[in-house]
């Protein structure tokens, strides 16, 4: 490859030849694809997704993240949106709208929100991204709870639907919120470094590309899976009453749970990368979810299932065992199992007639 001069009298490097000038070719087209699959598969975090997280508090044991105004944009939106419980439909919500300007499903755009268990109450910690009528919803708070002014900012507590405890928020910015049941609102602020702990950037970044997804650290797996915590009696309702000790035990041992959906078309595309320290227990777990998933393959398609749930429900459930996949992921520090499979509308709408009933409340 020679330098010629062009009208400027400056050098530029252009191939002569034919073979300089495919090999020039070649090379310019490898490096645009390779910034094409940077961009693609490696693009780096949203800056307002990561100024959410970095709100998270460090120590919460779970971090849930949706990006609305992402999914929005999937065709596969609107199958959730009509699954999922409509709070419009209550007159009290309606009137909330009316005074605020706010509804969650126009104008929330992201949220991130962290759980933490203090004592026997569950605390969560949540910072929103939106289109915020500032002057309304403040004007709302005002009538419904009182008033508290902390460095320069303005913290307003309302009541709990159904409950008697109370929920504080604070404008950061016009169109960032942030709220929680916590009563120590302002260490939480001050305290808050989720985004820049290494562990929990790391499972941050692994999930850069999907609009929804949870990070759960091993003291909320060992609450959930451990020997006969609260939420074992949640989990075997979700489940139709399905309880496995072993499945329970594997769980309980993982470090790290992460899990993450992405919208392919007209479905929802979930993983789950649970880490162990131990490359035993990651096997077992590989083995035992295989296992399961054949043996509930094999359930559902006898002639008996079909004529229980319905056919179409039937090939809804095979349709989501058949896209299954079980695979092992070996780091450095912990040896994983991934899980993946797609969730489609019609899942969606088979869960919902076949979803378990909810236990009567007690007066």
């Amino acid at each position: 490859m020679n330098t010629v001069s062009d009208m400027s009298g400056a050098n530029t490097l252009v191939p002569r030849t034919k073979p300089q000038f495919i090999a020039f070719a070649t090379a310019v087209g490898l490096a645009i694809l390779a910034l094409l699959a940077y961009f693609t598969w490696f693009h780096p975090a949203i800056p307002g997704r990561n100024a959410l997280l970095s709100l998270m508090p460090g120590d919460a044991p779970a971090v849930l993240f949706i990006d609305l105004a992402e999914l929005r944009r999937s065709p596969f939106f609107a199958d959730l949106l009509a699954w999922a419980p409509k709070p419009d439909a209550d007159q009290e919500y309606r009137q909330f709208v009316r005074d605020t300007g706010f509804d969650y499903e126009r104008d929330l755009e992201r949220v991130a929100v962290a759980f933490e268990q203090q004592g026997a109450q569950k605390i969560f910690y949540a910072v929103g991204d939106g289109h915020f009528n500032e002057k309304k919803i403040k004007a709302y708070a005002a009538k419904n709870g009182p008033l508290q002014k902390s460095g320069g900012g303005e913290i307003f507590s309302l009541p709990m639907v159904g409950s008697s405890a109370r929920v504080s928020f604070m404008f950061l910015t016009k169109n960032r919120l942030a709220f929680t049941n916590s009563q120590d609102f302002g260490s939480w602020l001050h305290g808050a470094k989720a985004v820049s702990d290494a562990e929990w950037r790391e499972r941050f970044a692994r999930v850069a590309g999907s609009p929804v997804f949870a990070v759960i650290h091993n003291e909320a797996l060992k609450d959930a899976f451990g020997a006969d915590p609260p939420s074992q009696d949640l989990a075997r309702r979700a489940t139709g009453g399905f309880s496995s000790p072993q499945l329970s035990s594997l769980l309980a041992q993982l470090q790290w749970l992460t899990v993450a959906g992405k919208p392919e078309n007209n479905k929802l595309r979930v993983a789950l990368d649970g880490e162990s320290l131990e490359d035993k227990n990651a096997q077992q777990l590989a083995d035992l979810l295989n296992g399961v998933a054949l043996l509930a393959r094999a359930g559902l398609s006898n002639a008996r299932t079909q004529q229980q749930l319905g056919a179409a429900t039937q090939q809804s459930y095979l349709a989501l065992l058949k896209s299954v996949e079980v695979s092992r992921i070996d780091r450095p520090d912990t040896k994983s199992v991934r899980l993946m499979f797609d969730v489609t509308p019609d899942l969606l709408k088979s869960a919902q007639i076949y979803a378990p009933a909810a236990p009567p409340v007690a007066k």
